[in-house]
């Protein structure tokens, strides 16, 4: 179910393995949740759940929240608590040196990444994974209590570029992170996992591909959004355990629900031409 080469694979892990931090941006339907689990999964050596951790970043998340910080008791007394970030810093430590852990972060710039890591963004850089540039927290349980993050543990972030609420990247994050930018990826591997999966018949694929093409050029040649709002191949990739009885409805659905509403929001000012780019998606179809 990955549209990429192999050596481009090979090129992501080998950036995870040397940067120790990478993170996937894209257009929407890129396919950044998916391949960051498998890339974590890839760069473990097997699928195993209990050496990966998943969280999502949003305006709301705090230092507290995902480093550590206070939490109130059932008394009325309040506890110091790790957060999931300082929870698999421990595991990774507290495991052999040469286990592999992951902790994948959704929508990373949907928070504020500099507030919510606080002094561990430092301690995210690959050369300071020892226990010579451990600092102190915020919130610390002893007086000389002093944190590093091992080298066993690995950060994957997903971000999407083209949403407009969201802020640019704090340049001290993008310091410590390799970035990677997923693009729509159609062609034969595309039309070959989705025919082989689902059976939609080649020919109607090739006719979806050459219309989501053709979408897409018109979308980057537009100077108000560009090449970070295509439309990726998710969209027309069904999940996986899916029956498709009939592609052409199929396809009319996804545009009418999917596509369709996310071209409104990208020409919210023109109408008409959303409206447009709609029908020639469906034109004939």
């Amino acid at each position: 179910g990955c549209f990429l080469e192999p050596v481009r694979l090979e090129e992501l892990l080998e950036r995870l393995r040397t940067k120790k931090n990478l993170i996937l941006q894209g257009a929407p339907g890129t396919g950044k949740t998916w391949l960051a689990r498998r890339l974590a999964f890839a760069l473990i050596g097997q699928r195993d759940d209990s050496k990966l951790r998943a969280v999502q970043f949003h305006p709301n998340l705090s230092y507290e929240d995902f480093i550590r910080g206070w939490r109130p008791l059932g008394d009325g007394r309040l506890t110091l608590a790790d957060g999931p970030f300082l929870e698999a810093v421990n595991k990774a430590k507290a495991d052999d040196h040469s286990t592999k852990y992951v902790i994948v972060i959704e929508e990373i710039n949907r928070g504020n990444p500099a507030q919510i890591f606080g002094e561990m963004l430092t301690l995210l850089e690959a050369d300071k994974r020892t226990p010579n540039e451990a600092l102190e927290l915020s919130y610390r349980r002893a007086d000389d209590e002093r944190v590093f993050i091992p080298d066993n543990l690995y950060v994957i972030g997903t971000m999407n570029i083209a949403d407009r609420s969201l802020a640019l990247v704090d340049f001290a994050l993008r310091r410590r992170f390799a970035f990677a930018t997923l693009e729509p990826t159609f062609g034969q591997a595309w039309r070959s996992w989705v025919n082989g999966k689902f059976g939609i018949a080649t020919a109607i694929l090739l006719d979806i591909e050459q219309r989501l093409n053709e979408l897409n050029s018109e979308i980057t040649e537009d100077a108000s959004l560009g090449p970070q709002f295509r439309v990726g191949h998710s969209y027309v990739t069904p999940p996986a355990g899916s029956t498709i009885p009939d592609a052409r409805k199929w396809f009319r659905q996804v545009v009418d629900t999917e596509i369709g509403p996310l071209l409104d929001e990208y020409w919210f000012d023109d109408a008409a031409r959303a409206r447009a780019a709609r029908e020639r998606l469906l034109n004939g179809f």
